[in-house]
C-alpha cells in the first residue's frame, strides 16, 4: 500500500517539465511582439513602397486582365502584378473596399503566414517548446542598432513599415516551403507533393523575386544537408520543372526578363554600407553557427548561411549591388541558430538549476537575452506607430521615424487615371490614389521610355524653363495637374487649386478639367 501511494505521488522527472516556465516566458514575449505588429497594421504607417503596392491593387481593381503600369499611363507589364496582388485586386473589385483597407487585410494575412511559417520550420529543427517563440524574437530583434528598413528584411521596425508588402507574405511562404521540404526529404512523398513544392516556390518568386532567391538558397541548403540520394534529387528536379512551368505561364510579366537587368543596382548600393551598425547583434547567431559547424559540417543552417553570405559578398565584390537583397539568406539562419542555441542551453540550465553551478548554458542564454534586449531597445520607436510619438519617452522618441502624410488632399480634384506632373518624392505616393505620374517614382525595368520621362520631369521643373516648353511636355504626356512646393507659383498658364501640407500646391494645367 505504501509503495503504491509513493508511486502515484511521485512527480514526473524534472527534465520533463524543465522547459515549461522558460517556454511560457518566451511565448509571452513573442505574443507581445506579434500583438504590436498587428496593432501597427491598424495604423498602417506609410513610408517606402506602400504607394507602389497601393497603386498596383488599384490598377487591378479597375483592369484585372490588362492593368498596364501601376505608376504611369503606359501599357507595359510590371513585376508587381503577382499572384498575391492579383488576389487583393480581385478582393477590392468584388467588395468595393478602399485600397488601404484591402492592404490592411493583406498585412494581417502576411504576418499570420510569417508567424506560422517560422513556427512550423523551427519545429523541424528542434523539439524544445521554447524554440519557436525564441526564433520569432531573434528574427525580428537580432539586427543592429542602426536602422535598416527593406522589404524582405524581417526586423521589427522594417516589418512595421512593410507588413502590407508582398515581401512579408513571400517570406512567410518561404518558411512554410522550407518546413514542407524538410519533411519531404526525410520521408520522400509522391511525385504530386514535389510538384506542389515547385508550385509554391514559383508563387514565392512571383510575389517577391528577392525573397524567391532567399527561398531558393534555403531549399538548396536543405537538400545538401539532407545528403539526398538520387530518388530525392529526381523528385526535386520534377518539382523545379513544375515551378518553372508556372513562372513561364504567368501572364502579367515575364519573370525571366528580370534576369540580367541592371536598372536596380544604384538603388541597392546602400545595402553594403554601415554593415557593423546594422547587423552586429547577428554575431551572436554566427557564434551559434560555429558551434553547429563543429558538430556537423553539413548542418542545414550552416550551409544556408554560407550560401547567403557568398551571394552577398559576390554582389559587393562585383558591383551587383542588388544581390545584397539576398542578405536575409545569411541573417535568417544565424538568427535561428541563436534561438536554437538559447532554447537548448536554457533547457539544460533550467533543468539543472540548484544542482550544478551555472556554466556554458547560462552564458549562452545570457548572451542571446542581452542581444535581444539591445535589439528591442534599438527598435523601440516602433511602439510610436501605435501610441503616437508624443506618448514616447524622449530617448525612445528619437528612434521614431515619422511616416509619410500621403496625398489624399488632392483627391477632391484629381480623378482616377489623371496624369500629374510631380517630382520623385510625390511620384512615389500619388499613384496610390489612382492618378498617374509622368515619370515613375521607382525604377521600372519594363518601361522603355523611363529615361525620357525622367528627363521631361527634370526639364519641366528646371528654373527658367520657358512656358512653351512646359506646354509641350504637358501635351506629350497628357498632364492635367501639377504638384509642387510653390516653385511654380506665378508660372504662366498654371492655376492654383489647392494647398496641402509642407507648402505643396496643386495646380491645374491649361486645358485641364
Amino acid at each position: 500500500m505504501t509503495g503504491r501511494t509513493a508511486t502515484t505521488r511521485t512527480a514526473p522527472p524534472r527534465e520533463g517539465g524543465a522547459a515549461v516556465l522558460p517556454a511560457a516566458v518566451c511565448r509571452a514575449a513573442a505574443a507581445l511582439v506579434v500583438l504590436l505588429l498587428f496593432l501597427v497594421v491598424l495604423v498602417l504607417p506609410w513610408a517606402g513602397d506602400l504607394g507602389m503596392h497601393a497603386a498596383t491593387v488599384e490598377r487591378l481593381r479597375h483592369g484585372l486582365t490588362r492593368p498596364g503600369s501601376p505608376l504611369v499611363d503606359a501599357d507595359v507589364p510590371s513585376p508587381y502584378y503577382s499572384p498575391w496582388t492579383v488576389l487583393l485586386g480581385l478582393l477590392a473589385r468584388v467588395t468595393g473596399w478602399q485600397v488601404f483597407t484591402v492592404l490592411r487585410i493583406g498585412a494581417v494575412a502576411g504576418l499570420a503566414l510569417l508567424v506560422t511559417g517560422v513556427w512550423r520550420y523551427v519545429r523541424t529543427l528542434s523539439d524544445r517548446p521554447s524554440a519557436p517563440p525564441l526564433a520569432l524574437l531573434c528574427l525580428v530583434l537580432l539586427w543592429g542598432t542602426a536602422p535598416v528598413d527593406w522589404s524582405g528584411f524581417a526586423g521589427l521596425h522594417s516589418l512595421a513599415l512593410t507588413a502590407a508588402y508582398p515581401s512579408v507574405l513571400a517570406l512567410g511562404l518561404a518558411f512554410h516551403f522550407w518546413a514542407w521540404l524538410t519533411r519531404a526529404v526525410r520521408e520522400p512523398p509522391g511525385w504530386a507533393a514535389w510538384a506542389g513544392l515547385g508550385v509554391l516556390w514559383a508563387v514565392i518568386v512571383l510575389c517577391h523575386q528577392f525573397s524567391g532567391v532567399v527561398a531558393s538558397l534555403g531549399a538548396l541548403a536543405t537538400l545538401v544537408a539532407a545528403r539526398c540520394g538520387r530518388p530525392v534529387w529526381a523528385r526535386a528536379a520534377a518539382g523545379l520543372a513544375a515551378g518553372l512551368a508556372v513562372l513561364w505561364a504567368w501572364p502579367y510579366y515575364d519573370v525571366f526578363a528580370l534576369l540580367g537587368t541592371d536598372g536596380l543596382e544604384a538603388a541597392h548600393r546602400s545595402l553594403y554600407r554601415d554593415l557593423a551598425g546594422r547587423y552586429w547583434l547577428v554575431l551572436v547567431g554566427v557564434a551559434a553557427l560555429a558551434l553547429r559547424l563543429r558538430r556537423d559540417r553539413r548542418d542545414v543552417l550552416v550551409v544556408f548561411f554560407a550560401l547567403g553570405a557568398a551571394v552577398f559578398a559576390a554582389g559587393g565584390l562585383s558591383g551587383h549591388w542588388s544581390w545584397g537583397r539576398a542578405l536575409p539568406a545569411a541573417l535568417v539562419p544565424a538568427q535561428l541558430a541563436a534561438a536554437l542555441l538559447a532554447a537548448e542551453a536554457g533547457h539544460r540550465w533550467w533543468s539543472r538549476r540548484g544542482r550544478e553551478p551555472a556554466g556554458a548554458p547560462a552564458v549562452a542564454v545570457g548572451a542571446v537575452a542581452a542581444a535581444l534586449a539591445v535589439g528591442a531597445w534599438a527598435q523601440s520607436g516602433t511602439v510610436g506607430y501605435v501610441t503616437g510619438p508624443e506618448a514616447l519617452p524622449p530617448t525612445v522618441r528619437e528612434k521614431y521615424r515619422e511616416p509619410w502624410r500621403g496625398y489624399g488632399w488632392i483627391t477632391p480634384w484629381v480623378r482616377y487615371g489623371d496624369v500629374v506632373m510631380a517630382r520623385t518624392g510625390a511620384a512615389r505616393q500619388i499613384p496610390a490614389y489612382g492618378a498617374y505620374t509622368v515619370a515613375p517614382g521607382y525604377p521600372d525595368v519594363f518601361l522603355p521610355d523611363a529615361p525620357e520621362r525622367t528627363e521631361a520631369v527634370r526639364r519641366y521643373f528646371a528654373p527658367g524653363t520657358a512656358a512653351g516648353t512646359r506646354r509641350a511636355v504637358e501635351r506629350a504626356y497628357a498632364v492635367r495637374w501639377v504638384v509642387d512646393r510653390g516653385g511654380l507659383r506665378g508660372a504662366e498658364g498654371l492655376r492654383e487649386v489647392a494647398r496641402g501640407p509642407d507648402g505643396e500646391v496643386l495646380y491645374r494645367v491649361p486645358g485641364g478639367r
